[in-house]
């Protein structure tokens, strides 16, 4: 087995670097405190043709795989930008992929492009306050009236709402049939995001506060037929689809910022002098950075490889759920020891580690829970009965 990437892909992690190579600590850390969102950023990587990095050709994109895309958010994440950085983009590479799988050509033709170009900005609406991770209990509804879909109800920590102009969105269409899945009835959507029937309300949260969060409220928003994605009533499976790249994506990202972390923490413990010499000499030091290397490392391997498995058309949702787990664990010890070497400086805000750490929480919680994970190794690969 070949565990090194190709010269091609090399080369694109080289690329994402000189990209980020203007977006410096200093860059981030004052987005961080004034939570304007990265403009000039995002700008750079859709007019240099990365936000199509896993789209097709022939609607503007780079043709490649998940293995790329993650080379690439790897890169952003690594580089300082932590998920202020990573998410400031991440919806555009993973988001469309129900469109890819399940649209019209039509849809392909209308929708991609701009989103590829950047000059179409999506949030994701999923999450609704009284489902959480049953997404199978949403209460959001889409009614059709004879000429349109008429849309009603409520959507939680959506990204970027404060700025988008689209937003994908799951909705029940149709109540299940006795003996079926909650699921059932379930379809996907995707339009105008109609700030005159669409309220949005910000959460002020812990990290990635240049990345808004929000409650959006919606009341009587009308889609066209134009605007579902496949068949109706089968949004959930649709939506499936999307989440092994998105595990992948985020535990690379995760990966990445541990690295971060850990650089920053290194390069401390060899400058920092205490009772004449330099705290990287303690083993109480030294050792546990050491055990972040290899918890990085070994999570990072499983991370590619689920992403090998997706480009081959294999399944890997073992893979992709557990590189989500491994990295963001091996991750969030990274980013805390970080802070734990740098002792007091490492709670001061100029020496960056702290919105690592602050960061990285995102990770363990979304989009999936840890627990949720082991639930899904432990029935879908053990065989253990289900627990909840």
């Amino acid at each position: 087995m070949n565990l090194d990437f190709s010269p091609e892909q090399q080369a694109i992690r080289e690329s994402i670097l000189k990209i980020c190579s203007k977006y410096d600590d200093a860059y981030w850390l004052k987005r961080d405190e004034d939570g304007k969102f990265p403009e000039d950023f995002a700008a750079d990587f859709a007019k240099g043709g990365w936000l199509g990095i896993a789209m097709p050709t022939e609607y503007g994109g780079a043709g490649l795989g998940v293995t790329e895309a993650a080379i690439m958010m790897q890169a952003v994440a690594e580089s300082g930008g932590a998920q202020s950085g990573a998410s400031a983009i991440h919806m555009n590479i993973f988001g469309p992929n129900p469109i890819v799988k399940f649209g019209t050509e039509e849809q392909k033709r209308r929708i991609l492009p701009p989103l590829i170009a950047g000059k179409d900005r999506s949030c994701f609406g999923v999450t609704e306050p009284n489902s959480g991770l049953n997404t199978a209990a949403l209460q959001t509804r889409a009614v059709w009236n004879g000429n349109q879909y008429i849309v009603n109800g409520r959507k939680i920590w959506t990204s970027t709402a404060q700025t988008a102009n689209k937003i994908l969105m799951i909705v029940r269409t149709n109540d299940p049939k006795p003996g079926k899945k909650a699921a059932d009835g379930l379809s996907l959507f995707y339009t105008d995001f109609d700030r005159k029937y669409i309220e949005v309300t910000e959460i002020h949260k812990m990290g990635r506060k240049c990345v808004d969060s929000n409650s959006v409220f919606i009341d009587d928003l009308p889609v066209p037929p134009e605007g579902l994605i496949g068949d109706e009533g089968k949004g959930f499976q649709y939506l499936l689809h999307g989440l092994n790249p998105e595990r992948v994506l985020l535990a690379a990202e995760a990966v990445g910022i541990g690295r971060l972390a850990l650089k920053k923490a290194v390069q401390y413990a060899k400058e920092r002098i205490v009772f004449d010499r330099p705290i990287g000499m303690n083993q109480g030091i030294q050792h546990p950075l050491a055990k972040c290397w290899m918890d990085l490392e070994a999570a990072n391997l499983m991370a590619f490889k689920a992403a090998a498995l997706y480009d081959a058309g294999l399944p890997c949702g073992a893979e992709a759920n557990s590189a989500k787990y491994l990295a963001s664990e091996a991750g969030y010890r990274a980013c805390e020891q970080a802070v734990l070497t740098l002792g007091g400086m490492g709670y001061a805000k100029e020496f960056h580690v702290e919105r690592y750490f602050r960061e990285i929480m995102i990770s363990r919680i979304a989009p999936v829970s840890r627990e949720m994970i082991l639930n899904f190794v432990g029935e879908q690969v053990l065989g253990l009965p289900k627990s909840y």
